[in-house]
């Protein structure tokens, strides 16, 4: 077994679009960033490649790549399971936590946790997601930007590594 965690955040802003756990939602402000700045969907890709020993998303994924220049989140996610899968790790579970005060993320939660499954390729239920707010605290209690953790657990899947 191996347990990764994962850490991300982003400011918000006018004039981007809003994505978290790969469902867009309506939002009167976005997260900066590279790519569509998923911080759930980052927050997870980070977990897995340290788990998995790989490093993190920035290494794999920089920020400083033209060609990634406002790509799903949901696509690295993809191409992060098939590392885990070539190095012969499979995904037990996810536990994510978004910190934003706003907006509610509970009528969402489903649907993320579906498409974040798709993306890697597993089963809904082996991925959750929930939110809470830092009561007026901090960057997100100001409402500047938003955070993500995540931790996740994989097998190796001959036991023999």
């Amino acid at each position: 077994m191996r347990v990764g965690q994962g850490f991300d955040v982003h400011r918000l802003v006018s004039g981007r679009r809003l994505v978290l756990g790969g469902v867009e939602i309506a939002h009167p402000l976005g997260l900066a960033g590279h790519s569509d700045a998923d911080v759930l969907a980052h927050a997870l890709g980070d977990a897995l490649l340290g788990a998995a020993g790989l490093g993190d998303l920035g290494r794999h994924f920089p920020d400083t790549d033209p060609g990634l220049k406002d790509v799903s989140s949901l696509e690295l996610l993809g191409r992060i399971a098939g590392m885990l899968r070539k190095a012969g790790l499979s995904l037990i579970n996810a536990d994510l936590t978004l910190l934003a005060e706003a907006p509610r993320i509970a009528p969402h939660a489903a649907l993320m946790r579906e498409r974040l499954a798709g993306a890697m390729k597993t089963t809904p239920e082996r991925i959750s997601v929930k939110a809470t707010t830092t009561e007026g605290l901090g960057l997100v209690g100001r409402g500047e930007g938003m955070a993500a953790l995540a931790v996740v657990l994989l097998a190796e899947e001959d036991g023999d590594r």
